[in-house]
């Protein structure tokens, strides 16, 4: 054995003793740590070594050369995107998962499947869906469209009596999709199933917002003549957290020939909430459904979960046969279910945290963050700096510069961000909404308080005042 390797076994109480010293500075520390790094530029290549460091001297070089660029994505102001942290639990249950190492692809191999089972099982208590509900875990939303998105596909084709799985995307005319305001992982998806994002039919929305205008679709249906295609409805729309009206496309069912995919990646959270769940109402009548865990679950990346009503065509797009894996069964592994054939046991955090902190932990993280999302809603309605762009629904506010007569362009919003992240105490992300370019922030962290908002509706004013004087010089 390899004299370093034989060390770091022998001392490896002492060597994770020192790491979870460092992890625990972190933690402690996460709320002052910037949320954008103040240097960019620090990093230099180094060569593999020849006879190797060993992990103490490895683990010594990294806190000098990449530490610096860590950043506290999973702290209380960082707004961009839609980011969540990590519960105390499911830090717990991710340590644990790395320790064990399960390759969480066969039903009887170990535990691991049993423990996903369960956790898709809380998780469907915890959003409020039927028990007609298959789900499992995925890497991200992007994988959880996939994989709805796939089904779809193949329903589609069953509707036409072809199994586009063995037959293939050519065996058929292009499938249509159609959505108001897809997410931009669903046009990745269907590039990468082939169906082509140009296939993506666009649907008006109500005036003035993000959801579809239903009698719209409607008459896009009817005009099909009974040809199917795929809904991809939204449970929260990732500029303004707008809802289609999925009770009403779900009554639509009932008359025309579709697949109903929903993308609740965080709107779909809004079931968890008694103040929010007439947001998601219809949402059990889906086909399919996203919902992203690494944002409101709050558990590390990268985890997700994809539910479905059809688990038998599931199975006709993913199942990977092979000798050593044995026959399909009633219950097929979880390799026949998802993309991967190795699998991380992504479901342990999220069986920790759903444990640890039950129904009433998770409607309070819900409700707080949207209480704060209003909180920061009225200090920008009441300012002359900024403006709302859109109705805070939810948890995300969409605003942007108050510049009086001159027109906001993209530029001014990525300048004032610039200024805005580097201050290094809150982060957030630039968007367009309805051609008006502006700035999105997600609350979405178990963290997050008032006195955040406090400090980040701060940074916004400073970052506002330098800009005006220096870079526009507004009168």
């Amino acid at each position: 054995m390899d004299k370093n390797l034989k060390n770091d076994l022998d001392n490896i109480d002492v060597l994770l003793e020192k790491v979870k010293n460092n992890a625990f500075d972190f933690l402690k520390n996460i709320n002052d740590i910037a949320a954008f790094p103040e240097n960019t530029n620090f990093y230099t290549p180094s060569e593999l070594n020849r006879n190797g460091l060993g992990g103490e001297n490895t683990l010594e070089e990294f806190m000098q050369r990449f530490y610096k660029g860590i950043v506290s994505s999973g702290g209380s102001k960082y707004f961009g995107f839609v980011t969540g942290g990590t519960t105390p639990a499911a830090l717990m249950g991710d340590w644990l998962a790395s320790t064990f190492d399960q390759n969480a692809t066969g039903r009887d191999d170990s535990s691991a499947a049993r423990i996903e089972e369960e956790a898709i099982s809380l998780l469907k208590q915890l959003f409020g869906l039927p028990e007609i509900f298959s789900g499992t875990f995925v890497t991200g939303a992007t994988m959880a469209n996939f994989v709805g998105l796939a089904i779809g596909r193949q329903w589609v084709a069953d509707e036409l009596g072809i199994d586009i799985s063995l037959e293939g995307i050519y065996s058929i005319s292009p499938i249509k999709i159609v959505s108001a305001t897809p997410h931009s992982s669903i046009l990745k998806a269907l590039s990468m199933l082939g169906m082509g994002r140009k296939n993506m039919h666009s649907i008006p929305t109500i005036d003035g917002r993000e959801a579809v205008d239903i009698k719209a679709l409607e008459n896009y249906l009817k005009q099909l003549n009974g040809e199917p295609c795929i809904v991809v409805a939204n449970a929260g729309t990732v500029n303004t957290v707008d809802f289609d009206d999925l009770k009403q496309i779900g009554e639509l069912k009932k008359k025309y020939k579709f697949f109903f995919h929903v993308d609740g990646a965080f709107g779909g959270f809004a079931s968890c909430s008694t103040k929010y769940k007439k947001l998601v109402e219809g949402m059990e009548e889906a086909d399919s459904i996203t919902i992203d865990a690494h944002k409101w679950l709050n558990v590390p990346y990268d985890s997700a979960m994809q539910f479905t009503k059809h688990p038998k065509l599931q199975l006709q797009v993913f199942q990977n046969n092979a000798v050593y894996l044995g026959e399909l069964s009633d219950k097929p592994d979880f390799v026949h279910l998802v993309p991967e054939n190795s699998r991380r046991l992504r479901a342990l955090p999220a069986w920790f945290t759903l444990k640890a902190y039950g129904q009433d932990g998770y409607e309070e993280i819900i409700e707080r963050n949207c209480d704060l999302a209003q909180l920061l809603s009225e200090k920008i309605e009441e300012s002359k700096n900024f403006r709302l762009l859109s109705t805070t629904r939810l948890n995300v506010v969409c605003f942007t510069i108050n510049f009086g007569e001159h027109k906001v362009t993209l530029e001014n919003i990525q300048q004032f961000l610039n200024l805005v992240n580097k201050d290094g105490r809150a982060f957030f992300t630039q968007t367009i909404y309805k051609g008006t370019p502006g700035i999105r922030a997600a609350i979405s962290n178990w963290r997050t308080e008032e006195k955040d908002i406090e400090i980040a509706w701060e940074v916004l004013n400073k970052a506002y005042n330098i800009y005006v004087k220096t870079i526009i010089a507004i009168d």
